[in-house]
């Protein structure tokens, strides 16, 4: 596999662009991108760095940013390792539940009901018409006793409904927001990366060219550079242009910015 940035020199020469070009486009500095095709990426501020403006160069070009950001990181910055998830086993005890689930009823010879079940079923209904024979005649009594209540009731809150004095309306509280809404407006091509939190699934990662939602109890962003409209929880951030990566944390009470070791993909 041939250097990063010997890749990116090779690129940026067949489309006839000079180094002032590449800079007019992406936002990022000159100085910055000669460090990349030479590969002095300890000029750069970091790795995090370092891999948003190769994916922003590489898309410029017309490359592969994801081929390019996992070379860049299998040779110079091998100190993150993935997340695996382990799957858990089935448990002996739901096999064997299923097992049971999934045993046909006991029958008779001729495939209609055993004749254990015939007497189950006979007792069912003996006991069913002696629980409904009692409740009848406790109801009886259970019915007397109840409209006496009703009466004694009645007749307290009639001598005493003068008394209490009239309780106004109440007023209902605003709900809170449970659920917290990101919207990106990218006015050029931004690498996005969102998840709902350290260790989830990622719920988007790659260039963005039009607006987009993202909705969830929790909602971090990664964006590549800052040319893009910010709304969380229907408030604008405020962004000042720059070609560093920026994170945010939105939750439905609060926006926080993510310092870059700990925004997604990074």
């Amino acid at each position: 596999m041939p250097p990063i940035g010997e890749t990116l020199r090779q690129a940026r020469m067949r489309h006839e662009l000079d180094i002032a070009d590449v800079e007019t486009r992406t936002k990022i500095r000159a100085k910055y991108l000669r460090a990349l095709e030479n590969e002095e990426f300890a000029v750069l501020p970091g790795p995090t760095t370092v891999r948003s403006f190769i994916r922003t160069y590489a898309e410029l070009l017309g490359l592969d940013p994801h081929t390019l950001v996992e070379q860049y990181r299998a040779q110079y910055d091998d100190h993150e390792e993935s997340e695996v998830q382990p799957v858990a086993a089935p448990t002996r005890g739901g096999e064997r539940r299923e097992r049971r689930e999934r045993r046909p009823p006991p029958s008779g010879r001729n495939g209609g009901p055993s004749p254990l079940a015939l007497i189950g079923g006979t007792v069912l209904v003996v006991l069913v018409a002696l629980a409904v024979i009692g409740l009848i005649g406790g109801e009886d009594e259970e019915g007397k006793e109840g409209k006496e209540k009703a009466r004694s009731e009645a007749q307290r809150t009639e001598t005493t409904r003068g008394e209490r004095p009239r309780r106004g309306p109440r007023r209902r509280r605003p709900a809170r927001r449970k659920v917290a809404t990101l919207n990106v407006a990218p006015s050029v091509p931004t690498y996005v990366c969102v998840d709902t939190g350290p260790g989830t699934k990622i719920l988007f990662e790659g260039t963005l060219e039009s607006a987009r939602r993202f909705r969830a109890k929790r909602v971090r962003l990664n964006l590549g550079k800052t040319s893009a409209k910010l709304t969380a929880n229907g408030r604008a951030v405020a962004l000042e242009p720059s070609p560093t990566p920026v994170g945010y944390d939105v939750t439905p009470s609060s926006v926080k910015s993510l310092p870059a070791g700990r925004r997604p993909c990074a």
